[in-house]
């Protein structure tokens, strides 16, 4: 439940930085800032409970290998968001922390939807019937098939 707390503090960021490209304004700007700070402090909170549960997955099966891009998504897009923070020390937003904050968000929706696969079809932190090699969502049998028991 913690990664809704980065994931909208990271989206406030963003859509504030094209609120402040549009129209410069001061506040936007601050808003943008803190939400990048607010965001990269609940996604480090979040990443050691996402790690509990990788580390729970039985290796070598397809959850494993979903949680470990998952992760790795996760990490790069954290860097992205931090590099973005970094670069707005001034008094002006530097145009390419706006990329990096796009970027950031868009790495985000790649993320959430291998997280979604580990949740909605995997189970994994949710099920005790984990369906560790189900097929991918993309996968023409789209249903899910938990082992019976």
């Amino acid at each position: 439940m913690l990664v809704a707390l980065p994931i909208g503090a990271f989206g406030l960021a963003v859509t504030s930085d094209a609120v402040e490209a549009l129209t410069g304004s001061r506040n936007a700007r601050a808003t943008a800032r803190m939400a990048l700070d607010f965001g990269i402090v609940t996604a480090l909170t979040a990443a050691p409970f996402g790690f509990v549960d990788w580390a729970a997955i039985t290796p070598r099966t397809r959850a494993a290998r979903v949680g470990f891009w998952h992760g790795a998504g996760n990490l790069s897009m954290l860097a992205l968001f931090t590099t973005a923070r970094l670069l707005r020390r001034g008094s002006e937003t530097p145009r390419a922390s706006r990329w990096f904050a796009a970027a950031g968000l868009a790495l985000s929706g790649v993320t959430a939807w291998l997280g979604g696969e580990l949740l909605n079809r995997h189970g994994i932190g949710v099920s005790d019937r984990v369906g560790e090699n189900v097929p991918s969502s993309l996968a023409p049998s789209a249903e899910p098939r938990l082992p019976a028991g």
